[in-house]
């Protein structure tokens, strides 16, 4: 996304599962690679990654442009 991913909006480099279309590609954003797991994002329990999504539209709100 040229002008970067707006708060809300699915990345464009998203497939039907969530999945990253450009993982392990050499144009996948540094920002993506950048982002580690971790406990805080993903949570205690194997939960299908609904802690993590919940965190990551969490992180969206708290940064949109006002």
């Amino acid at each position: 996304m040229p002008q970067g991913k707006p708060a809300g909006v699915p990345c464009v480099q998203l497939n039907a599962t969530l999945g990253c279309k450009l993982f392990g590609q050499p144009s996948r954003p540094a920002v993506c690679g950048q982002l580690q797991p971790a406990l805080e994002m993903c949570g205690a329990h194997d939960d299908g990654g609904q802690h993590a999504r919940l965190y990551l539209a969490r992180l969206e709100e708290l940064t949109r442009p006002r």
